[in-house]
Order: C-alpha cells, then structure tokens, then sequence
C-alpha cells in the first residue's frame, strides 16, 4: 500500500474516531455548566497540550536529524571509499589492481546486500566488513618506491579511515532510530488526554463541536504518522536509496 494512502487512512479514521466521541460526549454528556469551565479547562489544555506538542515535535526533529545524518554519512562513505581508491592507483601493482576489484566488489555488497537487508531492519552480514579489512591490509602492506608514492599510501589509508567511521555511522543509524516504548506511550496518551480535553469546552454548537475535535486528533495523528514512518531512515517514509554508492561504482568501473 502507498505510503501517502497509508497515512490518509491513518488521518482519517483518526478523526471519525474524534468526531465519534465528541459526538457522543455533546449528545450523552450534557451541556449544562460545560460554558463555565472554559477557563479552567483552557488552562489545563494550555499546559498539557503546550507539554505534548513539545514533545511531539522534539522526537519529530529527532527523527529528521537522523534521517539527515544517515544520507550524509552514506555519501561520506561512498566518496571516501572512491578518494581511497584514486590514491591507491599511484601504488605499483598488483596493490593498485586488487584495491580497484576489492573496492568495486565493497560498493556492490552495500548496494546490493547491506541496503536490503537495512531496510527491512535485518542483521548486516560481516561481507563488508572483511572486504573493508583487507583493503587497509592491501595499502598498510604496500610497498613505496619514492616519496610520491609514500604519500598517496598515507592518503588512501586515511581515506579508509573515513570510509570505516561512516559505514559504522551508516550501520547504527539502520539500528538506532526505533523511537522508544516508553516515548511511544508518552505520545500516544498525551493525543488521547488531548483531543479528551477539547470535549470538556461548550459554547460551540454540535456540528462545530465535532469538527474541532476531528481536526485535532487527525492533525496529531498525522504527526505520529511521521515519527512511526522516520524510524528507519532506509526504509518507511524516508527510504535512502543507495545512490551514492551507485555512483562510486559507476566511477571505480
């Protein structure tokens, strides 16, 4: 199902659930003495809503940050993985040739293997990580004939240095964005007591009545939609595609 379909019905039966019970509150609950605790009940709303969107939008923020910070960690590492690679080229052979096939076959187990798998939220295989290990091994046991190539040496060395502290970023960024049980529980009982508080207003007729409270569980309804589909920032809403790295074997071919 189409994410923007998923999340229509996710709005839209959230607000029939609010208009529901506000109907059913205005209908059953009576109206008398509801006019005279607009004060009051605005100043708790005040507070518990002003707590609750607080809170909704830093967990929001959140799972942007890391959304972000995965598609630059991903681009770092197929970059660095392509600088290795060009430095490695002033290395005589068979080092030059091997770091073309090993660095080649690394981007093919991200973008064929590794990504799948991140996506649906599976354990990474240790494939890249040993194609990654003996990369270094190839360029820490390569021999210098001057100080040209002594220098690429140390460049391409450090270029996989850079290539393994953004595969470990890319990798925990895969693992690390499931918002939490107890934050969960917070957002979604917060929506409830919420939207519960707008039914405690009078003053407003029925029809208007259900419209407000329609409006308002299906807006934060739409905002917890974001959070649950930003989770995982290769698959749900965001959905990185391994480009980068389509990119850097495009360029080692």
């Amino acid at each position: 199902m189409s994410i923007y379909l998923t999340g229509i019905l996710w709005v839209v039966g959230a607000a029939a659930i609010g208009a529901l019970i506000g109907y059913l509150v205005r209908r059953f609950g009576g109206a008398e003495g509801r006019e005279e605790n607009n004060g009051a009940a605005g100043q708790a709303f005040t507070v518990v809503g002003g707590l609750h969107a607080v809170l909704v939008a830093f967990v929001l923020i959140s799972q942007f940050d890391l959304v972000s910070s995965a598609r630059d960690s991903s681009a770092a590492e197929a970059n660095s993985l392509v600088a290795a690679t060009w430095a490695a080229d002033s290395l005589p052979d068979p080092v030059k040739t091997q770091m073309r096939q090993l660095s080649q076959a690394y981007a093919d187990t991200v973008s064929g293997k590794e990504w799948p798998k991140m996506r649906d939220g599976f354990e990474i295989p240790n494939t890249g990580w040993t194609e990654l290990d003996q990369m270094r091994k190839l360029v820490a046991q390569a021999r210098t004939d001057d100080d040209w190539q002594a220098d690429r040496k140390t460049e391409a060395a450090n270029q996989l240095g850079q290539v393994y502290q953004a595969r470990q970023a890319r990798l925990t960024a895969a693992t690390s964005g499931d918002v939490e049980g107890v934050v969960w529980f917070a957002l979604i009982l917060g929506t409830l007591i919420s939207v519960a508080l707008v039914n405690l207003f009078g003053g407003t007729r029925l029809r208007g009545h259900i419209v407000i409270v329609s409006i308002m569980a299906g807006t934060i309804t739409l905002l917890l939609f974001a959070i649950y589909q930003l989770q995982n920032p290769y698959g749900g809403g965001a959905k990185l595609d391994p480009d980068a790295f389509s990119a850097a074997r495009a360029r080692l071919t």
